[in-house]
C-alpha cells in the first residue's frame, strides 16, 4: 500500500491525469459506480504504433487509479470501423480490391489480405493481438456492431432532436461550400453501400428518419440501426454521451474536434469526459506517421529489436513533447529502460512513483542485476561474429561465469534482440574509419598500452590508461576526438560503449587483436 502523502506528493503524469479526472468528474463516477476510459482507432488502415501508444498511456493511468480510489476502472478501445474507406493505404497487398470498395464501410470492404471477412476486421484482430502481446486489459467495440444492434439508437434520437443547435455549432467551422451539403448524418445507400456525403432536404424527429438529397432524388433514410452513421465530431460526442466516457486522450491535432465535440455533449445533456492532448509522433523525417502510408517504426519491428516493457517506457516518456519513431532509436529506449530499473533499486517510495519504470511495470519493477548495456551488447555481437544466442551467450559466460539464462530473463531477451537489430539496422551501415598516418600512429600508442594491462585489471584502470594514451598523442585539447577515433575504426560509428568496461568484458588480447586487424 502506497503511502498517501507520496500518492499526494508525485508529479507523474499518470497520477496528475487520474487525480484530475477525479477531481472533475467525482459526482458523475460516485453515481455511476465505475470510471471508463476509451481509446480510439480508426482501422482504414494498419494499426501503427501510436494507436498502441494510446492504449499503454491510459492504461498507466488505470494503473494509477487503482491507488487513488476503489472505484473500477475500465478501457474502451473503440473502433470506427463503420467509417467508410476514403484511400487506399500504401502499405496493403491487392490495392485494386480497395479500389473497388472506396466509400464503403470498412466492415463491408473485402480483406486484401484474404484472412478475415473485411479490410475492417482485419485491421481490429491486427490492433487485438498487440494489445493482447502486452497483456493489456481492454474492452472491444465496434462501430458497426454498436450501430447495427441499435445500442446508439436512444442517443441517435437524441442527436435528431437537437439537429438545428448542432449545425449552428459545426457549420460555422467550416467553408462556404460545406457548410451547403453538411449534414451530422452520413446515410448508408442502399444501392452502393457507400457512405454518402449528402444534404439534408428535410427530417421528421417523429419517425426518426431524415431525406436526403441524393442527386437530384430524395433518399429516406432511418437514423437508427445502422442505416445511417454520424459525421466524426458528432459521432465522437455521441459515443462519449452513449458509452459514458469519464476521460479520453487524443493527438494534438484532434484538439479542434475536441472543443466541438464538447460543445455538443455539453448540448444534448451530460459533461465532456476529462482529456488529454499528446503531442504526435513522427518518423524520421518528421512527418507524422500515418496508416496509410505505414511510416515509422511498427509495432512488430519494435518487437523484433526489442521488449515490450522498452516500448511502454518510449511511450511514457514527455507524452506532451513530439517522438520520432523509427529504427535508430531502439537501442537508447532500451538503454534508458536498463538504466531506470537500475535506479529503482536504491529509490524510497515516493522516487519510485517518479520513475518511469514504476509505470511500465504497474508497480512491480523487475530486480534483475544488469550485466551490460543493449548498446554494449550490440559491439559484443559485432566483435564476437556471434550469429546466434548461443554462442553470443557462451561469449558472456566466458567472461562473467556466474551468471545464467534463467537468473537473466531481461538479459537473456537482450541477447536474441541484439543480433536480430545488429543484423538487420546496423550491419548494413556500418562504415569504418581508415586512419590516416598520425591517427594510425595514436592507434599504435593504444595496442602498446594494452600490452601493460591484463584481464585482471578494473575497467577504471584500463580506461585512466585510454585517456593517458590519448593526451599523449595529440589529443589533450579534445579527448572525445580521440574516443570518436577509436569507435569510428573499431565500430564503424561516431559513438561506442565505455572503452574500459568494454575492454574488461571483452578481453585485453582480444580487444588488441581487434584494433590490429582495424588499421592493417
Amino acid at each position: 500500500m502506497i503511502k498517501k502523502e507520496n500518492l499526494d506528493k508525485t508529479s507523474a503524469w499518470p497520477f496528475v491525469e487520474a487525480k484530475k479526472m477525479l477531481r472533475e468528474r467525482k459526482s458523475i463516477i460516485e453515481k455511476k459506480g465505475k470510471i471508463t476510459l476509451q481509446t480510439g482507432y480508426g482501422p482504414s488502415g494498419l494499426p501503427h504504433i501510436g494507436t498502441f501508444g494510446e492504449v499503454a498511456r491510459t492504461s498507466m493511468i488505470v494503473n494509477a487509479l487503482k491507488h487513488l480510489t476503489d472505484v473500477p476502472a475500465e478501457i474502451i478501445t473503440f473502433s470506427d470501423d463503420m467509417d467508410g474507406l476514403r484511400k487506399v493505404p500504401d502499405n496493403v497487398p491487392n490495392k485494386e480490391i480497395l479500389e473497388k470498395n472506396l466509400h464503403k464501410p470498412l466492415t463491408q470492404v473485402p480483406d486484401p489480405f484474404n484472412k478475415y471477412k473485411s479490410f475492417g476486421e482485419h485491421n481490429n484482430e491486427k490492433l487485438k493481438s498487440f494489445l493482447n502481446d502486452f497483456n493489456f486489459k481492454y474492452d472491444f467495440k465496434s462501430s458497426t456492431n454498436l450501430y447495427k444492434s441499435g445500442f446508439f439508437n436512444s442517443t441517435l434520437k437524441i442527436i435528431l432532436e437537437n439537429y438545428d443547435q448542432i449545425m449552428n455549432i459545426i457549420l460555422p467551422t467550416l467553408g462556404k461550400e460545406r457548410q451547403k451539403t453538411y449534414s451530422p448524418f452520413l446515410p448508408i445507400c442502399p444501392d452502393t453501400n457507400h457512405v454518402l456525403e449528402i444534404p439534408v432536404k428535410e427530417i421528421n424527429k417523429e419517425k426518426s428518419e431524415i431525406v436526403f438529397d441524393n442527386g437530384g432524388k430524395d433518399l429516406a433514410c432511418s437514423i437508427l440501426d445502422g442505416h445511417c452513421k454520424l459525421q466524426w465530431k458528432v459521432d465522437w460526442a455521441m459515443r462519449w454521451y452513449a458509452l459514458d466516457v469519464d476521460f479520453e486522450m487524443y493527438g494534438k491535432d484532434l484538439i479542434e474536434s475536441a472543443i466541438l465535440s464538447t460543445k455538443i455533449i455539453n448540448l444534448i445533456g451530460k459533461k465532456n469526459p476529462a482529456g488529454f492532448a499528446y503531442e504526435l509522433f513522427l518518423d524520421e523525417k518528421g512527418e507524422k506517421i500515418s496508416k496509410s502510408k505505414g511510416n515509422g517504426i511498427t509495432i512488430e519491428q519494435w518487437l523484433d529489436y526489442a521488449s515490450p516493457e522498452s516500448l511502454s517506457l518510449y511511450m511514457y516518456q514527455n507524452p506532451k513533447r513530439a517522438k520520432k519513431l523509427y529504427n535508430e532509436i531502439v537501442p537508447k529506449a532500451v538503454d534508458e529502460y536498463l538504466e531506470l530499473i537500475e535506479k529503482a533499486k536504491t529509490q524510497d517510495e515516493l522516487q519510485l512513483l517518479m520513475n518511469p519504470v514504476w509505470h511500465v511495470h504497474n508497480g512491480k519493477v523487475p530486480r534483475e542485476k544488469m550485466i551490460m548495456s543493449f548498446s554494449m551488447l550490440l559491439n559484443l555481437v559485432e566483435t564476437s561474429n556471434a550469429e546466434n544466442k548461443e554462442l553470443l551467450w557462451k561469449f558472456v559466460k566466458k567472461y562473467k561465469e556466474d551468471i545464467s539464462e534463467k537468473e537473466q530473463p531481461i538479459f537473456d531477451d537482450l541477447v536474441r534482440y541484439a543480433i536480430k537489430y545488429f543484423n538487420d539496422v546496423i550491419k548494413t551501415k556500418k562504415k569504418y574509419k581508415t586512419p590516416d598516418q598520425k591517427e594510425k600512429k595514436a592507434l599504435e600508442a593504444l595496442i602498446k598500452t594494452l600490452d601493460e594491462c591484463n584481464d585482471k585489471m578494473s575497467p577504471e584502470d584500463i580506461q585512466t590508461l585510454i585517456y593517458s594514451t590519448g593526451k599523449d598523442n595529440g589529443y589533450s585539447e579534445n579527448l572525445r576526438d580521440w574516443f570518436r577515433l577509436i569507435y569510428e575504426v573499431v565500430f564503424g560509428d561516431e559513438n561506442g560503449p565505455r572503452m574500459g568496461f568494454f575492454i574488461s568484458f571483452f578481453g585485453v588480447k582480444e580487444t588488441k587483436d581487434l584494433i590490429i586487424s582495424r588499421i592493417k
